[in-house]
């Protein structure tokens, strides 16, 4: 019987010199097969590596290293101190599609002259239900949603897909997996984002002094999260995203004017 073939898969192993990082995954060519270790890992003795089957890669990469759940596995929190061999093309398709589901076939998508890539406004034009809410965000409020949700602290595939004032992400910010469409937690984030913007807004008289304060205390918020607040747990204040987005918003504000100082 004549084998099947995958182009995807011919394209992506023709791609690999001697070495070839997807994400925090590192493809290694050995004689017979590949080898695939952390980026972390890179220079790390191998015999101080614990050494995985391929059908353990899944349970690997299921949880973080505090023991999390992982809903998104394009996250920039893969456990770090394992190494796997595998034997051909076909197993390195299979192992890769447990790090990052349909990766191969996503980043043979975008070599393509047209790549099949859906925008915000056609992907949530076509939500019913309660995700209908989230083609209400308007054309200022999408771009900062976008950004926090899919900001390189929380996910490191490459976002092909914009929106009016949101260009794609520049080639090399993140990794070489594309992002064709919004994900399912980018439907929830905004979601949750436009019952924000329903609520009632506050008037603060705030110095920019006490918003650079307020944008640091977010910033070191973020880099020390809450190990108790679920990644894809929108209606915690203290979430990641939802801080995040603050920061974006906060960017947007107009910046108060430098007068000369007075002797």
């Amino acid at each position: 019987m004549t084998a099947i073939r995958n182009p995807a898969l011919e394209a992506f192993v023709a791609s690999i010199d001697q070495e070839l990082a997807m994400a925090q995954v590192v493809i290694l060519r050995r004689n017979v097969g590949y080898e695939l270790c952390h980026v972390e890992d890179r220079h790390r003795r191998p015999e101080l590596l614990r050494e995985l089957r391929p059908e353990e890669v899944r349970s690997l990469v299921q949880f973080t290293t505090a023991g999390a759940f992982r809903p998104l596995k394009s996250a920039p929190n893969l456990q770090t101190g394992w190494r796997v061999r595998v034997d051909d093309d076909a197993e390195l398709e299979r192992v890769l599609n447990q790090f990052y589901p349909g990766a191969i076939a996503d980043w043979f998508a975008s070599q393509s002259p047209a790549p099949p890539i859906t925008h915000y406004r056609e992907f949530t034009g076509r939500q019913t239900g309660m995700y209908r809410i989230t083609s209400m965000l308007g054309d200022a409020q999408v771009p900062p949603v976008a950004r926090a949700c899919c900001h390189k602290r929380f996910c490191l595939k490459r976002r092909l897909w914009t929106a009016d004032g949101l260009a794609s992400d520049s080639a090399g910010e993140k990794s070489l997996i594309p992002c064709l469409e919004p994900c399912a937690v980018l439907l929830e984030f905004a979601r949750k984002a436009m019952r924000i913007e329903q609520e009632d807004k506050l008037d603060l008289p705030l110095s920019a002094g006490e918003i650079g304060a307020i944008t640091v205390a977010l910033e070191i918020s973020l880099a020390q999260p809450d190990p108790a607040v679920r990644e894809a747990d929108f209606n915690a204040p203290a979430n990641p995203r939802r801080l995040q987005l603050v920061l974006e918003k906060l960017a947007t504000l107009p910046k108060p004017l430098k007068l000369d100082a007075e002797e």
